[in-house]
């Protein structure tokens, strides 16, 4: 782990995934009061594509003919964009990444990202700037499978946004995270659900993963610290607790303390495949506020769940 700035690796824009394949570049931040949140993904071969998974079933899975730059904004101003396009709308070097009008760029600073697009179902634009400073920057990269075919690199554990947006006009600023996954496969062939939580805790941002494998494998489960000026210590993870299902019945459990039963302090996502929570639950023997994510691919794979897909993922 390398303090930002002191020739830091970047996020790897310039690579491309293999057919069928993935890239993925994910950053959330929360305000500091709590009221506002927002998370930005940039894909090359969409995961979560109807169109991809339907591609591939045809023989075709080109990842590069499904892009996107996911939005979402949570708060009184909530909104929600990920529009699909083709690989004529994506340019690219090694340090930034536009999909159609939106962009991230990587500096000696962080990452900046320019965001011009139109959420769904209400056609309202989202429009603006997110600026993320890293404390420090994480270069170890991390296999998800026993084959190593799914890696996770958390780039930034650590790090502040400045959020800057003239539609819907907000200006705010809290702790953020960025992290990138790849993969040579589809999620769904590897993997059958996973959870992932991340949490502030004194001193550095503790990460957990727990991913259950299609091959019936042990669980991996990862739990890391990372601390703010550099540094990495694994820990055991703690016990896991469940959660309410979501509002689409979807298991949720995230590690914690029994003795402290976990709780859901809002749903800010809630899709019948992926819930995305904020979580209040014990983490290295303190009370944390976490962001968390379910994801089951059982249920992304079903025909009916896909074709449910596109009024949130309209394809250009």
């Amino acid at each position: 782990m390398r303090a930002a700035g002191l020739d830091a690796t970047g996020p790897g824009f310039e690579l491309t995934p293999p057919k069928g394949g993935y890239i993925w570049w994910y950053l959330d931040a929360m305000s500091d009061d709590g009221a506002h949140g927002i998370t930005i993904i940039a894909f090359l071969g969409s995961v979560f594509s109807p169109y991809y998974a339907w591609a591939r079933r045809r023989g075709r899975g080109d990842p590069m003919q499904h892009c996107a730059m996911n939005i979402a904004l949570y708060g009184k101003s909530s909104r929600w964009a990920m529009t699909e396009r083709g690989s004529s709308a994506v340019r690219r070097g090694a340090d930034w990444l536009a999909i159609g009008p939106s962009r991230m760029e990587w500096d000696e600073r962080g990452l900046s990202v320019h965001i011009e697009e139109m959420a769904v179902p209400l056609p309202r634009r989202v429009r603006g700037t997110v600026r993320l400073r890293p404390s420090a920057v994480e270069t170890r990269t991390l296999a998800l499978d026993e084959a190593g075919r799914h890696l996770w690199r958390p780039i930034a554990p650590c790090a502040r946004a400045e959020i800057t947006l003239q539609s819907p006009g907000l200006c705010w600023s809290g702790p953020a995270y960025f992290d990138t996954n790849r993969g040579e496969r589809p999620l769904e062939a590897d993997f059958s659900c996973w959870d992932w939580t991340r949490a502030q805790v004194p001193g550095g941002t503790a990460v957990l993963y727990n991913v259950k494998r299609r091959d019936g494998g042990p669980d991996l489960q990862l739990a890391m610290r990372y601390e703010e000026r550099g540094g990495v210590n694994d820990f055991a993870p703690p016990p896991r607790l469940d959660l309410p299902p979501s509002g689409w019945r979807m298991v949720r459990q995230i590690a914690g303390a029994p003795a402290h039963p976990p709780r859901v302090v809002r749903t800010l996502e809630d899709a019948p495949f992926y819930a995305r929570s904020v979580v209040g639950t014990h983490i290295l023997g303190g009370a944390v506020t976490a962001m968390h994510e379910s994801l089951s691919l059982d249920r992304f794979r079903r025909i009916a769940v896909q074709a449910m897909l596109p009024f949130r993922m309209p394809r250009v």
